[in-house]
């Protein structure tokens, strides 16, 4: 039973207010260096519930950097387009390596550990290419169409910034090439996975767009089906055991919602049958994960008695 949410607006502040001087405590990422130039001090947080409500507080308005949040997105698209095809080219299991490892991917003969690691989003990225004709149109139509919102862009300088930066996930990608897990040319996979996470989108925008996850695959605003309820139980699974990097299995246990960060210092957290909280504040822990970001989930969720697991 979810507790009294009256008065979540006053308690989306005090939780803001409480983090306040605590960005001390993480690093802006610096490897792309686009991001290492976003002000540590942004934060923000929004509550998009299934009723249509959405409440803000801080920066929940100001658009930031999605990053890996948009594997989620990539990677509903692909199950929607080739079905259960794709669980025969990615896992989906906790990696236990870093998002970017490439010596798991060795072992692996190419077959990535699960979609919202490095190496399963690119191959996500490759089936998508693989299957639309203008993939990263598709993808970006996509995102405005969940979030209402046409204005929502791609930041050509954070794009310029990874395509510069970004020859680890080339490394990945060629590996996987190697193994024949791979089907378009490599820098059209490339291309579109640094524009999809590209995308600048709000905590109120993203809180939004993913609604359909909290309602078995319907968005509640428009009523369309976005995915079946079984895909919808499968993403949010994935998320529950891997969408934190290394950090997935303590967020499970202390936090118990499924979640996905992005090192532009996003957070989202899907609550089952209630609605969506998204976060942001640039300052990353060692996971990759947003200090204060990660807090602000953390704490919404205590204060109202979000977990799954109850």
């Amino acid at each position: 039973m979810i507790k009294d949410i009256s008065n979540l607006p006053a308690k989306l502040e005090a939780l803001l207010t409480a983090q306040k001087n605590k960005n001390s405590e993480g690093k802006v990422a610096d490897y792309i260096p686009a991001l290492a130039k976003v002000d540590p001090n942004h934060m923000g947080i929004s509550v998009a519930t299934i009723n249509g409500n959405v409440i803000g507080a801080g920066d929940s308005q100001v658009p930031f950097s999605i990053q890996s949040i948009s594997k989620v997105f990539g990677l509903v698209m692909a199950m929607n387009r080739i079905g259960d095809d794709l669980w025969q080219r990615v896992n989906m299991e906790p990696s236990g390596q870093p998002f970017n490892s490439i010596i798991q991917l060795e072992w692996e003969k190419g077959i990535p550990r699960n979609p919202v690691i490095n190496a399963g989003a690119l191959l996500v990225a490759d089936v998508l290419t693989s299957n639309y004709s203008a993939s990263k149109l598709a993808f970006l139509s996509f995102m405005r169409t969940l979030a209402s919102d046409d204005n929502i862009f791609i930041d050509k300088k954070v794009y310029q910034s990874e395509l510069t930066h970004g020859s680890r996930n080339a490394a990945l990608a060629y590996l996987m090439k190697s193994f024949d897990n791979i089907q378009s040319d490599i820098p059209e996979v490339l291309s579109h996975y640094f524009t999809q996470c590209s995308i600048a989108m709000s905590c109120q925008q993203l809180a939004k767009s993913l609604l359909f996850l909290a309602n078995k695959g319907l968005d509640p605003i428009s009523q369309k089906s976005i995915c079946s309820a079984r895909d919808a139980h499968r993403v949010n699974a994935i998320l529950s055991t891997s969408g934190m990097y290394d950090q997935s299995g303590e967020f499970a246990f202390s936090v118990g919602l499924p979640a996905k960060s992005g090192v532009g210092g996003g957070v989202v957290a899907i609550v089952p049958g209630y609605g969506v909280i998204c976060t942001w504040s640039p300052p990353l822990n060692t996971f990759g994960n947003s200090v204060i970001g990660t807090n602000l989930v953390s704490g919404l969720a205590e204060e109202l008695g979000l977990s799954i697991y109850h």
